[in-house]
């Protein structure tokens, strides 16, 4: 594991009580991270996201208000929001805003960090016995790419799906599943118009760290 890694800090909750497109922007560059009792920590840095605004939001699971799959989304900020999309994969949001009012961030795509060997595993990928400890070197950029690259890639490369996940607090110390902060830096953001809806598609709510070589397309 890196050095900036091991001196990252867990992320404040008062980051997230904040509108989703604010979040959004500043979530790129900070690290998701499960942490197994028996396995490796496995870390991926956010490259990219996209913004879901709430009831004004016709794209949003929250635009026709609070139910039982949705609550996560109305709850406290800083908790895993979870669903199943296509009948096969899991995607997961970061609940946003105070609490009451709903607000979430998807998460697109993630350049991996650590534990790439047990991401590789997860996602039934083949690779280099050099690279199934953590050696990144010993892959070519498609490979590592694939790990991470779209929001249900990254799910599968965590083992985050909605039984084990959904509603989980990702800013407590004893949570296997957090959001950590290392200082790294941002130096340009991408905005775009969001991908894969048809409902409010021409926002500009899609952001990705300008030049990453991880994000799910260009």
């Amino acid at each position: 594991m890196s050095e900036t890694i091991k001196n990252a800090r867990l992320m404040p909750r008062i980051f997230f009580d904040r509108r989703p497109q604010i979040v959004a922007r500043q979530l790129l560059g900070k690290l998701l991270v499960r942490r197994e009792d028996n396995g490796p920590l496995v870390a991926g840095r956010i490259v990219e996201t996209e913004a879901y605004l709430g009831a004004d939001d016709a794209a949003a699971h929250s635009a026709a208000g609070r139910t039982q799959r949705t609550a996560v989304i109305f709850g406290p900020s800083g908790h895993a929001y979870v669903y199943f999309t296509y009948g096969m994969h899991y995607c997961m949001n970061v609940s946003c805003e105070p609490e009451g009012r709903a607000g979430c961030v998807l998460l697109r795509a993630l350049e991996p960090i650590a534990g790439i060997g047990q991401m590789a595993r997860n996602r039934k990928m083949q690779i280099p016995r050099s690279a199934r400890n953590d050696n990144a070197a010993s892959l070519d950029e498609r490979t590592l790419r694939l790990l991470c690259a779209g929001p249900a890639r990254l799910c599968q490369a965590l083992g985050i799906d909605r039984p084990r996940d959904n509603g989980k607090d990702l800013l407590t110390p004893d949570s296997d599943l957090q959001l950590w902060d290392d200082g790294y830096p941002v130096k340009k953001i991408v905005a775009t118009t969001r991908v894969g809806i048809t409902k409010s598609a021409d926002l500009p709510l899609r952001f990705y760290i300008s030049g990453s070589a991880y994000i799910s397309r260009k």
